[in-house]
C-alpha cells in the first residue's frame, strides 16, 4: 500500500480506538475522554503494541508516515497551546490580585518543592538526566511538572462536574491561569542559552512591541478577520521563538496569552477546543507515546514506575497541602480546599507539553519523561473521582 492508505489506516486506529474504549467502557466516571487518548496513545507507542505486533506496527508507523504524523502533532498542540493562552484573563487574577496570589502561590511553591525534592532522590542513580540538561535544570523541570496545573482540561472537568462558569469554578481558572504564566515562565528560564542570549533579547523586545499592535489590532477586526489573523500571528510567534531558542511551544503560549480572549466568541473558542481535542490531539499523543520508554541500563520496568509514583506522591500532596494553606490564610468555608486542591492537581496535556519539551531539548531523558506522562495520566484520572466525593460535602458551590 502507498504512503497515504497507510497514513489513513494509522488516523483511522488512533481516532478508533480510544473512542471506542471511552464509549464502550463508559469511563467518564474516573476518566474522560483526553485521559483515554493520552493512555491510548501509550498502548498505540512502540513500546507495546510495536512489541507485540512489530512487523505489523512497522509497517503501518513507518517513517513517511511518521513524519507526516509528526507534522500534524506539530501544528495540532501549538494551536491547542494558544487556546489555553486565549483562555487567560488576566484583568479578573489583577480584580482579584489578593486572594488569587496567595492561593495560586501556595498552590503552585508548595507542590514544586515537593517536586524537586523527589527528583533530588531520584537523581541519586544515574539515566535521568538527559545529554543536554543538568541536574538543576532536571530538578526544576521535575518540580514544575508536579506543581502545573493543565488549564484546559480543567475547564472540560469542569464542565463534567457542574462548576464551569460557577463561583468556585470561577476562582479555580484565576488560579490555574496564574500558574499557568508561572509554568511557561519558568520553561523559558531552563531553556535559556547563553549562545543565543542575544537573539532570546531580540525576540522578547520585538515581540512585546508586536504583542501591543496586535493587541490593538485585534478590536478593530471583523470576527473571522480576527482568527484568521490570530492563526498567521501564531505561526510567526512560534516560528521567532524557536529561532530564539525558546522552544515554538513557549511562543504558541505566549501568542495566546498576550492577547484578549474576550474579542473572540466564546462559542467559537469552546467548539475550537472540541474540534482539536477531538480531532487533531490523538495524534500528538501517539507521538508522544512513541517516546515512551520503560527501562534502561541494569535497571528494570519498576525503577520507571517506582519514579512515577514518587512524582505522583509529590504533585497530589504538595497541591492539597498548598491549597489547604492558602484556604486557611483566607477563612475558606469547610471542604472549599480538597474540592480546589483535587481539580488543580490535575495535569494531562499542559504537563506532557511541558515535558514534551524538555525531551525535545535532551533536558530529561526518555525515561523520565516516561515517569512523568505515568504521573500525568494518573493525576488527572484521580481528578473526578476524589472531586465528586468532597464536591458532596459542598451545601452549595
Amino acid at each position: 500500500m502507498g504512503t497515504s492508505e497507510l497514513f489513513l489506516i494509522a488516523v483511522t486506529v488512533i481516532m478508533a480506538v480510544p473512542y471506542a474504549v471511552w464509549r464502550l467502557a463508559r469511563t467518564d466516571r474516573f476518566a474522560p475522554l483526553v485521559v483515554v487518548q493520552i493512555i491510548g496513545g501509550i498502548l498505540l507507542g512502540p513500546g507495546l503494541l510495536g512489541a507485540v505486533f512489530p512487523d505489523a506496527y512497522g509497517a503501518v508507523f513507518n517513517p513517511q508516515v511518521m513524519a507526516a504524523l509528526n507534522g500534524i502533532a506539530w501544528w495540532s498542540v501549538m494551536l491547542f497551546v494558544f487556546a489555553a493562552g486565549l483562555e487567560l484573563d488576566l484583568g479578573q487574577v489583577w480584580a482579584n490580585r489578593g486572594e488569587t496570589v496567595i492561593t495560586a502561590t501556595a498552590a503552585l511553591l508548595v507542590p514544586l518543592v515537593f517536586g524537586a525534592a523527589a527528583a533530588a532522590f531520584v537523581l541519586r542513580w544515574p539515566g535521568w538526566v538527559g545529554p543536554s540538561g543538568s541536574p538543576v535544570q532536571v530538578m526544576a523541570g521535575i518540580g514544575m511538572a508536579c506543581a502545573v496545573t493543565a488549564l484546559p482540561i480543567l475547564v472540560l472537568l469542569m464542565e463534567q462536574l457542574g462548576l464551569f462558569r460557577r463561583p468556585l469554578g470561577d476562582r479555580m481558572l484565576r488560579y490555574a491561569s496564574f500558574d499557568d504564566v508561572a509554568i511557561w515562565g519558568v520553561l523559558a528560564l531552563i531553556l535559556v542559552d547563553w549562545h543565543r542570549v542575544g537573539r532570546q533579547a531580540l525576540f522578547l523586545a520585538g515581540f512585546a512591541l508586536l504583542a501591543w499592535g496586535m493587541r490593538r489590532a485585534m478590536v478593530r477586526l471583523a470576527e473571522n478577520d480576527r482568527w484568521a489573523i490570530a492563526v498567521i500571528w501564531l505561526a510567526a510567534t512560534g516560528f521567532a521563538a524557536d529561532w530564539a531558542g525558546l522552544h515554538f511551544m513557549v511562543g504558541a503560549f505566549l501568542a495566546g496569552a498576550v492577547l484578549d480572549g474576550r474579542v473572540f466568541a466564546i462559542e467559537r473558542r469552546d467548539a475550537m477546543r472540541q474540534v482539536l481535542l477531538l480531532a487533531l490531539m490523538p495524534v500528538f499523543f501517539l507521538s508522544t507515546g512513541l517516546r515512551t520508554q520503560w527501562g534502561f541500563g541494569g535497571n528494570a520496568v519498576f525503577a520507571v514506575l517506582g519514579a512515577a509514583l514518587l512524582f505522583l506522591a509529590a504533585s497530589v500532596a504538595g497541591k492539597l497541602l498548598g491549597v489547604r494553606l492558602a484556604g486557611r490564610l483566607l477563612g475558606w468555608a469547610p471542604g472549599e480546599a480538597a474540592v480546589i486542591g483535587w481539580m488543580l492537581q490535575t495535569k494531562a496535556l499542559i504537563m506532557i507539553i511541558f515535558v514534551n519539551v524538555l525531551l525535545d531539548r535532551q533536558i530529561i531523558t526518555a525515561e523520565t519523561f516516561t515517569a512523568l506522562l505515568l504521573m500525568a495520566v494518573a493525576s488527572t484520572t484521580l481528578t473526578v473521582p476524589m472531586t465528586r466525593r468532597h464536591l458532596a460535602q459542598l451545601s452549595q458551590y
